[in-house]
């Protein structure tokens, strides 16, 4: 698996980069989805999730249920985005990248991700796809996310990371990350994650490279939040493709 270099410094670049790649990428292969380390402190965790009521901020506001896209809200950020997102996203995707590479080498798919994040969006924006996809979510007292994948458009990055703004246990409960994974001719899988407040969770958008007798076919993957029983729940979507 090839390795590209990131362009950004400071402390969350260095955090990200310090991660154990090798077992992310391993646990990509196994799960479909990896937790990484610490990347943002509690209290950057806390400045983040105090944007949320900062509506100049937002381009728009989702309520799931008028959708029926599940209970809860959430908002995606208007540009220009807040630094700790910027760099966020400039930190994650050369370390997706090579993972995302290797998949669709797999898959017999092209992988038309250049090593510069802006020359993909880019591409997206040439392409019509010119609404940003950065995402603020909050979830109260019963709220929970549907089952669900963020394609967007025609041009989709095969990864994603959400961050947890919150303390699992401590200011909610319930709440977990769920993947759920349709497999070939079996029942499908179903994961679920506690988000530890500033560590990041990668997971596949779409699907994920399963080995059979026959080579690699692709198992298609949807991800959601299950109920919260008590509390307030924040987390950050960064989603590394634009929208229509």
């Amino acid at each position: 698996m090839e390795t590209v270099t990131g362009t950004v410094t400071g402390t969350i670049a260095e955090a990200v980069a310090e991660a154990d790649w090798t077992t992310i990428a391993r646990d990509m292969d196994a799960l479909g989805c990896a937790l990484t380390p610490q990347v943002l402190t509690p209290e950057e965790c806390a400045g983040l999730s105090g944007l949320y009521d900062e509506a100049g901020l937002f381009r728009s506001t989702i309520d799931m249920e008028r959708y029926r896209f599940g209970r809860g809200q959430y908002r995606y950020f208007g540009r220009p985005f807040p630094p700790l997102v910027e760099e966020l996203r400039a930190a994650f995707y050369p370390r997706l990248l090579p993972i995302a590479r290797e998949w669709a080498a797999r898959l017999g798919r092209p992988a038309p991700w250049p090593d510069d994040l802006d020359e993909w969006l880019d591409r997206c924006h040439r392409a019509g796809q010119t609404r940003p996809t950065p995402i603020l979510l909050r979830y109260r007292d019963g709220d929970w996310n549907a089952l669900h994948q963020d394609l967007y458009g025609d041009l989709v990055f095969p990864l994603q990371v959400v961050i947890s703004l919150d303390r699992p246990g401590e200011d909610y409960t319930g709440g977990e990350f769920l993947l759920v994974e349709q497999r070939s001719r079996a029942q499908s899988r179903g994961t679920a994650t506690p988000l530890p407040q500033g560590r990041g969770l990668v997971f596949t958008t779409r699907d994920r490279p399963v080995r059979s007798a026959r080579g690699w076919s692709a198992s298609p993957v949807r991800h959601g939040v299950s109920v919260v029983r008590s509390g307030l729940r924040h987390t950050l979507g960064l989603v590394f493709h634009d929208a229509r």
